[in-house]
């Protein structure tokens, strides 16, 4: 098997198109907590919570004259909650029926169509958010859905275009996206509501979106078989490097899929590791603002620091896999187990460290910043290892483990919220030990349980050598 170089090959092409496709997901996801700031009249925002005074106030307010003619709405504390948390409802929905759709249709029209759907809702918004908030809701669940079908699609095509042994940089590649697009367009939305009105946060990105759909639909194609001006060296070593890989039987095996150890260990660890994820990006900026007293939307960059490790991070570590699975022939298995690890234990430390740091900011920064860098690491652990077990049903694998791993969306922030009414050191402690805590068994669990191999459920034949 003779690798194909990669510069400007088709599969780089993809991974690259993915990436900008992931990163405006993320942006359209991202935008709507920081524009909503700008959404709500200033005394109906939070109803006074006392702030706890353990620390001093260091906020530094420059006064800018800053546009203030986009519409206001008095919105409670709650029914912002409910705006915020809406899109998980849709997206919760979409993730199995998105798997099982791209094994059948094929994850470009799949993946376009998501994208292109949540671009249009996007440009609805502040038509909706006018019409009241249940529709302002509905456009948000709607936009879920259309994201839902996007992470399933996106394993599916990987399943007939990366190479195994190319696998954790292809999709680390092409999943960062999603870290850029919350690095980028925090910052971005933060100084869109400031200059200009924050109608044109939904706007710009949602434009964005549609025209990055036309290059998707017009340069992508679902197999290398199919694809117009691939090479034809590339085409041979992709398809004969994956030609003992994939089922060729069109029912999915969904009894011995879900009786499978390997798939149940991929859902326990990314189950915990979202919880900790989400936790932090719907609270960071609370326990900011609340505990260490600094206005973290006065500093988008900083929220967005954590997020820019992470990134780096999941390019990093993907050339690394793939560089000790091909060069120093660690077995797959190992590096998923290992990774995992360092990318579940590194984040549960570095989470309860940054509640015992007092109120020194610059630590807790730090602390939280390692935190979530460390995570990337996850990307080419449990992250990638539906693609090892069964590359032929790594869409509806997938589509499987996020449905589990969409709930901490849901229900971590409120758990959360819940144990911080009074905003004590001490409740912010408790609600950092519970992420770290489902961080650890959800590491400990992957690496008794995780597989590297191809199941035997999940090859073609299956049926006939049973016994």
């Amino acid at each position: 098997l003779v690798s194909v170089p990669a510069c400007c090959s088709a599969r780089y092409n993809l991974a690259l198109l993915a990436c900008f496709g992931f990163f405006l997901l993320y942006a359209l996801r991202v935008n709507l907590s920081v524009a909503l700031v700008d959404m709500v009249e200033p005394n109906t925002s939070l109803a006074k919570n006392t702030t706890s005074n353990v620390c001093p106030e260091h906020s530094s307010t420059i006064n800018v004259p800053r546009n203030t003619t986009g519409q206001k709405y008095s919105w409670d504390a709650d029914t912002q909650g409910w705006i915020l948390g809406s899109f998980f409802y849709g997206y919760i929905i979409t993730q199995i029926p998105g798997g099982y759709l791209a094994s059948k249709i094929g994850g470009k029209l799949l993946l376009g169509f998501g994208i292109f759907g949540t671009s249009l809702f996007t440009l609805l918004t502040p038509l909706a958010a006018n019409l009241g908030v249940g529709y302002l809701i509905a456009v948000r669940a709607l936009e879920g859905l259309g994201e839902g079908v996007t992470f399933p699609a996106m394993h599916s095509m990987w399943s007939s275009w990366a190479p195994p042994l190319e696998r954790s940089k292809l999709l680390s590649i092409s999943y960062a996206g999603a870290q850029l697009g919350t690095v980028v367009s925090l910052p971005l939305s933060g100084l869109i509501c400031y200059y200009m009105n924050w109608v044109y946060v939904f706007y710009i990105f949602g434009a964005l979106g549609v025209l990055w759909w036309f290059f998707w639909m017009f340069l992508v194609s679902d197999t290398p078989e199919t694809h117009k001006s691939i090479s034809r060296a590339e085409r041979e070593y992709i398809l004969s490097s994956l030609k003992d890989q994939l089922s060729t039987q069109k029912s999915v095996p969904w009894r011995p899929m879900l009786e499978s150890l390997p798939l149940w260990a991929i859902v326990v660890a990314h189950f915990s590791y979202n919880w900790t994820f989400y936790t932090l990006l719907t609270l960071l900026p609370t326990y900011m603002k609340e505990i260490l007293r600094f206005d973290a939307q006065e500093n988008g960059f900083l929220s967005a620091l954590p997020y820019f490790g992470c990134w780096l991070c999941i390019i990093l570590s993907g050339q690394i896999a793939d560089y000790l699975r091909e060069k120093q022939n660690f077995s797959t298995v190992c590096v998923r187990k290992c990774f995992t690890l360092i990318g579940m234990i590194g984040p549960a430390v570095f989470l309860v460290a940054a509640g015992f740091i007092g109120c020194n900011y610059a630590l807790a920064v730090a602390f939280v910043t390692i935190s979530t860098t460390l995570g990337g690491f996850c990307t080419s652990g449990y992250s990638i290892n539906h693609l090892d077990i069964a590359p032929s049903y790594a869409g509806i694998l997938l589509g499987i483990t996020n449905s589990f791993a969409t709930i901490p969306g849901m229900v971590g922030p409120v758990i959360a919220k819940n144990l911080t009414h009074n905003n004590t050191v001490g409740e912010w402690q408790m609600v950092f030990y519970i992420a770290a805590s489902i961080n650890l068994f959800g590491a400990i669990f992957f690496a008794l349980f995780a597989s590297g191999e191809v199941q035997d459920w999940a090859v073609s034949g299956y049926h006939l050598h049973r016994n």
